[in-house]
């Protein structure tokens, strides 16, 4: 008889050990894809007998589960989860979730350095070392200790980010219309409009989640708002920024410069080379998640999901914790 099994369908990670420790305990045995990327079809042949999922970009919809008849749960490594269709995971009966709050740290801290790497443009600095040496490459250094930062976003790693920048920033202002005022004074944030924020504000550092409200939330009008010729910063999702207008705020100098870490297609591709070669970006790939300690609680957090979910448990970031699962039919609690 086949042993009850759990398969990785995305991998990049540099070890599965504490997968198996966990999800062996439960009585899974792991399997990792060892196929492409982007082979869709092999990734649903390979997990069609498989009753979990661990997954990073897959993407999961009705077409895609249609051929995982066993799968009872998945997680979805990592806090976005925009290429997972939650509504088809309940319609299937599969109970799905993500790891919230791993890489708070990681990300802020992240987000600090591509702000710090462009207000002392070392992308240039660097690559004019000898040329301009003694000087700097660009006369636009910035200072923080008067400016404002602004921050889109004021969940957990919005939030971690706020409290960082305390010391370092004259003003931090920001934008969320799903927190509470409460939250706002508790980190010491003022509170106000996107609007607002992004005609005020001296650094804007993007963390909201990608929704149908927030794809493309910086285009063209909100560069037009930014009138003090900020740094923009993104650690979010790269469909929060249009990509065409972000090049054109460049081009016009209407941004002092870009801190990059997450892109619309990823990897990207031909589309983004004027982007990346343009002496004001700092752009790194999609890594600020990462830290030693943070991979190794998101690998843990997500085996234990996982584990939890298919013994019938719901633990704290279930996406749909009222599914009916397609196995035994129990509501879970």
């Amino acid at each position: 008889m086949m042993k009850a099994h759990v398969a990785v369908l995305d991998t990049g990670y540099d070890a599965y050990e504490q997968e198996r420790e966990i999800l062996g305990g439960a009585g899974f045995e792991v399997r990792v894809f060892a196929g492409g990327r982007d082979d869709r079809r092999g990734k649903a042949s390979f997990a069609s007998g498989a009753e979990g999922v661990l997954l990073r970009w897959t993407k999961v919809d009705d077409d895609f589960l249609d051929g995982l008849p066993q799968v009872r749960a998945m997680v979805r490594y990592g806090v976005g989860y925009d290429n997972v269709d939650v509504g088809s995971c309940t319609r299937h009966g599969v109970r799905v979730a993500n790891v919230r709050g791993y890489a708070n740290d990681s990300v802020s801290d992240h987000a600090l350095a591509l702000m710090l790497a462009c207000a002392r443009n070392l992308r240039e600095g660097m690559r004019r070392l000898r040329e301009t040496y003694g000087g700097p490459p660009r006369r636009a250094n910035l200072d923080f200790h008067d400016k404002t930062l602004g921050i889109v976003g004021l969940g957990n790693i919005g939030g971690a980010l706020c409290v960082k920048a305390q010391g370092l920033f004259a003003r931090v202002a920001a934008a969320d219309p799903y927190v509470e005022a409460a939250r706002f004074e508790t980190l010491g944030a003022e509170r106000v409009e996107l609007a607002e924020l992004l005609g005020r504000s001296d650094v804007v550092s993007l963390h909201c989640n990608l929704t149908e409200e927030t794809r493309g939330l910086i285009d063209g009008a909100a560069f037009g708002r930014m009138l003090r010729g900020p740094i923009l910063v993104n650690t979010a999702r790269g469909e929060v920024v249009d990509r065409a207008a972000l090049v054109e705020a460049l081009r016009e100098g209407r941004i002092h410069s870009a801190g990059v870490d997450v892109f619309a297609e990823e990897p990207p591709g031909a589309e983004w080379d004027e982007l990346l070669a343009h002496p004001h970006v700092v752009a790194t790939g999609h890594y600020a998640w990462h830290s030693v300690s943070a991979s190794r609680e998101l690998q843990r957090r997500a085996a234990a999901n996982l584990a939890a979910m298919l013994r019938g448990e719901t633990p704290p970031d279930c996406l749909n914790p009222w599914c009916e699962s397609r196995r035994g039919g129990e509501e879970a609690g």
